[in-house]
């Protein structure tokens, strides 16, 4: 049984922070798509692929570093875990053009293209958030939710 105060494991931590991580950017890519009238990745005729790749190698990287994050327990590791996702979105852009078959010049302008829109920020601030609470968990030394009617039994 949790006892109170015990917090959460950097484990546990880690996997709650990088599912929130994937929900904050898709969640906000759409939003950012559908206000600014444009796609994530706005260079025609790429496809699918790059995005895909992208996400996956972003979720990938965060997962890993918010990891170590967790375990140290430091609020600013969440800034490296945001250059780090970042940079893994845009190594995803470029691997996931070079396997839809798409001219490599054309894959790192994608990128290029990607790392100066405002998708970037959004990437940049979920990945910050995500980690920053990852870390929030392990320090808070917070107990788990608890209903009115568990407490009866303690007695």
């Amino acid at each position: 049984m949790d006892e109170p105060g015990r917090g959460v494991t950097p484990p546990v931590a880690a996997f709650f922070a990088t599912v929130g991580f994937a929900s904050l950017a898709i969640c906000g890519f759409g939003f950012t798509s559908l206000f600014a009238g444009r796609d994530v990745i706005a260079t025609p005729d790429l496809g699918h692929a790059p995005g895909i790749v992208a996400m996956v190698l972003a979720g990938v990287a965060f997962a890993a570093t918010v990891w170590g994050a967790t375990r140290r327990g430091r609020y600013p590791a969440a800034l490296w875990v945001g250059v780090a996702t970042f940079a893994a979105y845009l190594a995803g852009i470029v691997v996931g053009g070079f396997f839809a078959g798409i001219d490599p010049a054309r894959a790192i302008g994608a990128a290029g293209e990607f790392a100066l829109s405002i998708f970037a920020v959004v990437l940049l601030l979920a990945a910050f958030v995500a980690a920053w609470c990852g870390v929030a968990l392990v320090r808070t030394r917070s107990g788990r939710p608890r209903w009115p009617w568990e407490d009866d039994a303690d007695e």
